[in-house]
């Protein structure tokens, strides 16, 4: 529950932290981040659904009674 924090975040603290981000990293490379940041999270969630598809219950009954 790390990100808890997140949901208590009102318009007054993202336009905040939207504003110190402009500053930290500049008008023209905030795209660029955001466009990582995104690519980042879509291969963290393609890796995630994967693990799900290879570890799925049906598989289990099938190893196990190949190794009998």
């Amino acid at each position: 529950m790390p990100l808890m924090f997140l949901s208590t975040l009102g318009p007054g603290e993202i336009a905040l932290i939207v504003v110190v981000a402009l500053l930290l990293f500049g008008a023209r490379r905030l795209p660029e981040l955001g466009k990582a940041v995104g690519q980042g999270i879509r291969e963290l969630r393609k890796s995630i659904s994967g693990l799900g598809e290879e570890v799925s219950p049906g598989d289990e009954d099938k190893d196990s009674s190949s190794t009998k």
